[in-house]
């Protein structure tokens, strides 16, 4: 991978390992400037080792780390322009906003017009003008959270790491940070490195995210890429709600292979990864809910369109959420397969019980040699 300086941050073949543990296993990516890169895995798959290896506080087995081109290795994470943003903030109690903001410059020696002027500038853009003489316990979550990024973004970072930021938040106020934190990025036109277990986050602010797991970036792409198109089964699993399941291919003809499940079904998919699966493979096969047509039986059109599967069913449940509602069908195996549905209030609206037919097209299938 070449160094160069349009990138604000580059990993070239970090490991670490803790014994015989490899917590981080040959990681190499690199983010151009000003972008908002998301690191999303499971628990435990190495996502904050590597932060703190960016920032400094960890020193990598092997492999190299760069910001603006010029290796870190070995620089201690106070001569790093590099600023990291916790879950729980850490924000000083006995300070007031202000004082938050201005630790940092005064302890890099700035002087207090200097300060004033980047206070007052960084509150101006966060638009929170008002609030530079009220004490940390006297703002909301949001605000908090704000002059956490303000404390970090008035010294000017060339990178901004975010570790889990949003996780102690409800889940109302996490979703308008989420926008928040975009506009924020957009605003400060700085370098976000955001790490996080919650696919709805990465998925939402970022420009590209990485998929970790077991301490290997598995796929590297925009958020449309990971989900329409994952490189993996483990992506095409973590990557948005989806329906899973595993068989064996019994043709396979024109990049299109159909499958035998476990549970007795038959079905058309697409072929997805680098290895393709041959007859006689198991494969692992994903369709998302909301590629999926659901309509009672004796009102299903017919023909079903060429090329579509079709599994019959009954309405086993109805999650009710507004425009996003979704119905669980359980079909004649005893499995039960989801499907986004429209529900408008009115008699036409599924009910559990109904008999069901439930379609999609192959291409919409996305199926993995296991």
């Amino acid at each position: 991978m070449q160094s160069t300086a349009e990138n604000d941050l580059e990993c070239s073949e970090v490991e670490k390992h803790f014994g015989s543990v490899r917590a981080v296993d040959n990681v190499s990516f690199e983010i151009p400037k000003g972008s908002f890169f998301s690191i999303l895995g499971p628990s435990g798959c190495g996502k904050t080792t590597l932060m703190r290896m960016i920032a400094g506080f960890e020193t990598p087995s092997s492999g190299d780390i760069r910001i603006k081109g010029k290796s870190v290795i070995g620089t201690p994470p106070n001569k790093r322009n590099v600023k990291m943003v916790f879950q729980h903030l850490a924000l000083f109690p006995m300070m007031n906003v202000y004082e938050n903001i201005a630790y940092g410059l005064r302890c890099a020696g700035a002087s207090k017009e200097e300060i004033r002027t980047k206070v007052r500038d960084v509150l101006e853009r966060l638009t929170l003008p008002d609030v530079a003489n009220r004490e940390i316990s006297q703002l909301s979550g949001g605000q908090k959270q704000r002059i956490a990024i303000a404390r970090c973004m008035v010294l000017d970072p060339d990178v901004l790491l975010l570790d889990e930021p949003l996780g102690a938040l409800d889940l109302k106020l996490r979703e308008a940070m989420k926008i928040e934190l975009k506009l924020l990025q957009h605003q400060f036109d700085t370098t976000f490195v955001y790490i996080t277990h919650d696919q709805s986050e990465a998925l939402v602010m970022s420009d590209n995210v990485a998929i970790m797991n077991e301490g290997k970036f598995v796929q590297i792409g925009t958020p449309q890429q990971l989900y329409h198109n994952p490189s993996a089964a483990f992506v095409a699993g973590f990557v948005g709600d989806t329906n899973r399941w595993a068989g064996k291919v019994t043709r396979v003809e024109d990049g299109a292979v159909e499958v035998a499940t476990e549970a007795g079904l038959t079905m058309r998919g697409s072929v997805r990864g680098a290895v393709k699966p041959g007859v006689g493979d198991a494969v692992s096969a994903f369709v998302r809910p909301e590629f999926i047509t659901a309509a009672r039986t004796a009102d299903m059109p017919a023909p079903v369109p060429s090329g579509h599967n079709v599994i019959e069913g009954s309405v086993d449940s109805i999650l009710f959420n507004g425009a996003n509602s979704r119905i669980l069908v359980r079909d004649a195996a005893g499995e039960l397969i989801e499907a986004d549905v429209v529900l408008t209030g009115g008699p036409e609206d599924l009910k559990p019980k109904d008999a069901v037919t439930l379609s999609w097209s192959a291409d919409q299938t996305m199926s993995f040699k296991a």
